[in-house]
């Protein structure tokens, strides 16, 4: 709200009024400060009384009646262009990511824009040399002219770090010089402002540029993160600055947080090319406050999102993602078994690395690593690029080798993991079962290796200052351990194909355990188990692979690796770094079990003194001093101070700027003036003129007892986005609760430090 909310005018009884006239300003400006919270029901209701205006105007002119319109449209308009732009800036992190990390290994002479597969496009070879072409030029190839030997090997190994440091060395200054908070994922931040918080500068321009740029740099530096977590701080971004083109989401905090809601579906939609998948995990893990127009706006903006990404072709296929996988067998019974031990392992690993990660944070915090951020971001870089690059699973890039652990093993197979002994003597004939060979031994210990070092990388990784996301490195983990699992059931199959348990399915001789299937029900429970998802992890893998028809192994996985998540460690990763650093986040999946009541928590305690506001009797001086002395972002206003019985309540920042104002415009304005929060005429002045501001005063504020149990207060904080609530007996004001309040009494009941939470 502005100035012209508190434009004072003469009356004919010579008092001063703070708001005689309705101002179109008057409900859309909210300016709250840093790391404040919005006051949801007030917003709403500015909205609304915003709507009944523009209602009003419509029979008034065309003009009106198109002003109208558009206000209608807005919404629609708004998430359209953030679908737009959102598919826009994903297809360029997705190429430029694709030629940075291609850049590291060589260059493609002829059109050095392209990355090696694009370079090959042009190639009339009908094979390729690991995955290269002629046309491709390796740095061993332009420095020694070999691509294979000893000083070959050395040349390259050396441009692998040389390319790793410089990318993330580069990423780690333009986030510490130019936007801080472009730094880690985004998504636990998210939450926390789609909760009603307010961090300036979160959503800015400077944080949408050096994120997009700095999320390409650190994935091709190939530290072991990924840039589908930080799509949905991106396309947030994107949500927050086009929503100022439209004042009714620019000017109302409240509102916003439908165009907010709506990005982080159409982030999750360009990063997995999973539209559906993105408006379900919208609601189940990002979004506080999600009607049903929302929902249906969020739908759209994923879909337009998806769409443009899609046209763009950034992976340069008939897909729109990069792991889409077909299989042709349908799971057995007997599988699901396995599948749920994936769920049970997933589970576990999620713990391991929440509880590490967590660990190691709070010594960066503590410690004085905290200090030098861009050294850590270099020793992190150095120590994976030099571990990275011997094991050919972990030196290419994470993406790649998820599609191949998701991949069926065909004819033109050529990585060591499809080592089987079988006899290709007609290419049309299905691929039959088949002993594992040498290779597909040699490749279950380099994943395993792998697997170990992206864990501990990952721990190391995912906080630094860098942006970085970790929607990849847990499907790679998973990958890998549910394609060696898928391994081993395949051998137990070929081995015992006569038992009971396969005889039903396996004796034809097809290949009736799928490895990849088992990678790809791994990566999901991974996923679940670091984040807690269920239903919106379920649509992404389903919807980042193709595979419909599995749903049910990934369902039991996931509940598993949830149920198993949940009994280890009460919190996801992202509600652990809310937590970590001290976000005022109710969670709305929490339950508050405790007995205690409303009169046990407010503040101040019973029998000590409250700061009030009386509706007739206090000066202007009176009021500045309580203004001075106290720092509450509201006062109740009571009667009078023996009979303390609520009139209302009038936030802090009204006050300041309807005294400014009042001083600023009316020389009939002094100290001695009485403030007076009522219509009656009655009051007795023998002094100055009084001003009147009743209309700044909220006249039906949330109240309760004392006696209402604190399980209803926190879930009126919860589903209400109350920033306050008073608290009365038979109509007199006891005390009032605040958000900080509950959280630090949820906080104290769940035996932690009440002191962490960062909050005004």
């Amino acid at each position: 709200m502005d100035e012209n909310e508190f434009k004072m005018s003469s009356s004919s009884s010579q008092d001063f009024t703070g708001a005689d006239a309705f101002e179109e300003d008057w409900y859309q400006n909210s300016p709250y400060s840093d790391f404040y919270t919005i006051d949801w029901l007030k917003d709403l209701a500015r909205d609304r009384m915003r709507h009944r205006y523009i209602l009003k105007r419509r029979q008034n002119s065309l003009w009106e009646l198109i002003k109208g319109a558009h206000d209608a449209l807005s919404g629609w308009l708004c998430v359209l262009l953030v679908g737009l732009v959102t598919g826009c800036v994903a297809g360029v992190i997705d190429i430029g990511a694709s030629w940075m990390t291609d850049l590291k290994f060589g260059i493609c002479p002829q059109a050095f824009w392209l990355n090696r597969e694009q370079c090959c496009w042009s190639s009339n070879e009908t094979t390729f040399d690991a995955g290269n072409c002629s046309q491709w030029v390796t740095w061993s190839e332009i420095l020694v002219s070999a691509k294979e030997g000893f000083g070959a090997y050395i040349v390259m190994y050396f441009f692998y770090i040389f390319w790793a440091l410089f990318f993330s060395t580069l990423a780690a200054l333009l986030v510490k010089n130019f936007a801080p908070y472009a730094c880690g994922s985004g998504i636990p931040e998210i939450k926390t402002i789609l909760s009603g918080f307010i961090i300036r500068g979160y959503l800015g321009k400077w944080t949408l540029i050096i994120k997009s740029v700095g999320i390409i740099l650190s994935v091709s530096a190939g530290l072991s993160l990924g840039k589908e977590g930080p799509m949905v701080h991106i396309a947030s971004c994107i949500g927050n600055i086009l929503s100022y083109l439209f004042p009714k989401y620019g000017r109302n905090e409240a509102k916003k947080r439908e165009i907010l809601s709506a990005a982080a579906a159409a982030g999750v939609s360009v990063a997995f090319g999973a539209p559906i998948g993105g408006v379900l995990f919208s609601l189940e893990e990002v979004s506080y406050y999600f009607p049903l127009k929302t929902l249906w706006r969020s739908f759209f903006c994923a879909l337009i999102a998806a769409f443009i990404l899609r046209s763009i072709n950034p992976f340069g296929n008939e897909h729109s993602v990069l792991f889409f996988v077909e299989y042709s067998k349908p799971w057995i019974f007997v599988e699901l078994l396995p599948f749920i031990f994936l769920g049970v392992m997933g589970g576990c690993i999620g713990t391991l690395f929440i509880k590490a990660n967590i660990y190691w944070c709070k010594f960066r915090k503590c410690s004085k690593l905290g200090q030098y951020p861009v050294a850590e971001v270099l020793i992190v870089t150095l120590i994976t690029a030099v571990i990275a690059f011997p094991n050919p699973y972990t030196r290419m890039n994470t993406s790649e080798l998820i599609y191949l652990l998701f991949s069926q093993c065909g004819i033109s197979s050529g990585d060591p993991i499809c080592d089987y002994k079988r006899n290709f003597t007609n290419v049309n004939q299905a691929i039959e079962i088949a002993a594992a060979g040498p290779g597909v031994y040699k490749a279950i210990w380099l994943l395993i290796l792998a697997m170990i070092v992206k864990l501990i990388m990952t721990i190391f990784t995912f906080g630094i200052k860098v942006p970085c996301g970790l929607f990849i490195p847990s499907l790679c983990l998973g990958a890998i351990m549910g394609r060696i699992v898928g391994i081993c059931m395949e051998q137990l199959a070929y081995n015992y194909s006569k038992n009971w348990i396969f005889s039903g399915e396996c004796t034809q001789g097809d290949d009736c355990i799928q490895p990849g299937l088992y990678a790809m029900v791994g990566a999901a429970a991974v996923l679940g188990g670091v984040t807690r998802m269920t239903v919106s992890l379920v649509v992404i893998m389903f919807e980042l692979t193709g595979g419909v028809r599995y749903i049910v192994p990934l369902m039991a996985a996931a509940m598993a690796s949830k149920w198993v998540g949940d009994a280890l460690g009460r919190q996801g990763i992202y509600d652990a770094h809310i937590a970590l650093n001290g976000y005022p986040f109710l969670d709305s999946k929490d339950e508050f079990q405790h007995t205690t009541l409303a009169g046990d928590v407010m503040q101040p305690k019973r029998n000590e003194g409250l700061a009030v506001i009386t509706q007739d009797s206090m000066t202007i001086d009176d009021i500045e001093v309580l203004l001075k002395d106290t720092e509450h972002n509201g006062y109740p206003v009571v009667v009078s101070r023996e009979n303390q019985y609520l009139v209302g309540f009038v936030l802090r920042r009204d006050l300041n700027l309807a005294l400014a104002n009042a001083k600023r415009n009316f020389d009939g304005i002094s100290g001695q003036s009485l403030v007076i929060f009522t219509n009656s005429s009655s009051v007795q002045n023998l002094g100055p003129a009084p001003l009147k501001l009743k209309k700044i005063l909220d006249m039906a504020p949330i109240t309760v007892t004392d006696q209402t149990p604190m399980e209803t207060v926190v879930d009126m904080f919860r589903k209400l986005g109350l920033r306050q609530t008073l608290v009365t007996h038979n109509g007199r004001l006891l005390g009032v609760i605040t958000k900080k309040d509950v959280l630090r009494h949820v906080k104290q009941m769940d035996n932690e430090d009440p002191t962490t939470i960062l909050f005004n």
